[in-house]
C-alpha cells in the first residue's frame, strides 16, 4: 500500500490552478491505488510557524520538526502545489522545507527521503519558460530542483500549468488560448503522471 504525501501550498483555496492540478493528480492516484494512504497538508489554511533558534538547535528531536521529517520518510511518493508568488515559492511552502530538512538527520546520499519520487505543480500567472523574456526570474523550479535533489537526493518531476493570469488580467487576454492549452494539458500531465507513478509503486 502505496503512500503519498500531498502539499498544497496556494493562499487562495478557489480558483487556484496548483489545486486543481494536484486535485486532478490526487483522484487518479487514488483510483489506482484505492487502498492506498493520502496524508494531506494545507500549509496557507494550516500554516507551519517560521522555524526559530530553539527549532533549529533541536532538529528531529524538535515535536513538529520530528513529526514532519517522519511523514517525509514515511511517504513513498509526494505531490506539492507550489504556485508562483514574486517569482519564488510561498513563504509557507519555504517554513516547511526549513523545518522538515534537517542536517545529520535526513540530509545526503543515505537520506531516508533518497530515491522518492516529487511531482511539483508549479504555476504561474505568466511565462517564464526558456527563451521568453522573464526566463531569467524562474526562482520556483530552479530552487526546488536544486533544494530536493542537493538535500534529499530526490527525484524531481515538474507540472507547469502557465499564463493563469490570462482570464483575469485584460492586458493579457490574446494569450488565453495559449493559457487555457497549458492548463488543458497541465491536467492531462497530471493524471498520465499519477498513473504511471502509482503502477511504478505497485510493481
Amino acid at each position: 500500500m502505496a503512500t503519498l504525501l500531498h502539499l498544497d501550498s496556494a493562499i487562495t483555496p478557489e480558483g487556484s490552478s496548483s489545486r486543481e492540478v494536484t486535485a486532478a493528480f490526487v483522484q487518479t492516484w487514488r483510483e489506482q491505488h484505492p487502498d492506498g494512504k493520502v496524508v494531506y497538508r494545507d500549509l496557507a489554511t494550516e500554516p507551519l510557524p517560521h522555524l526559530n533558534a530553539s527549532a533549529l538547535a533541536a532538529g528531529a528531536e524538535h515535536p513538529l520538526r520530528g513529526e514532519l521529517a517522519a511523514e517525509l520518510a514515511a511517504a513513498d511518493a509526494v505531490l506539492i502545489g507550489a504556485p508562483m508568488y514574486n517569482f519564488t515559492i510561498p513563504s509557507t511552502l519555504k517554513a516547511w522545507l526549513d523545518h522538515v530538512i534537517i542536517v545529520g538527520h535526513n540530509v545526503g546520499p543515505d537520506s531516508p527521503v533518497a530515491g522518492t519520487p516529487f511531482t511539483i505543480v508549479a504555476s504561474r500567472g505568466g511565462s517564464y519558460a526558456p527563451g521568453t523574456p522573464r526566463a531569467d526570474a524562474e526562482f520556483v523550479q530552479n530552487y526546488l530542483e536544486k533544494l530536493l535533489t542537493a538535500m534529499f537526493a530526490a527525484e524531481i518531476d515538474f507540472i507547469v500549468p502557465e499564463l493563469t493570469l490570462a482570464r483575469v488580467n485584460p492586458q493579457m487576454a490574446e494569450l488565453i488560448p495559449l493559457a487555457d492549452a497549458s492548463r488543458t494539458k497541465a491536467l492531462d500531465d497530471a493524471a498520465e503522471k499519477a498513473k504511471a507513478l502509482a503502477a511504478r509503486l505497485a510493481a
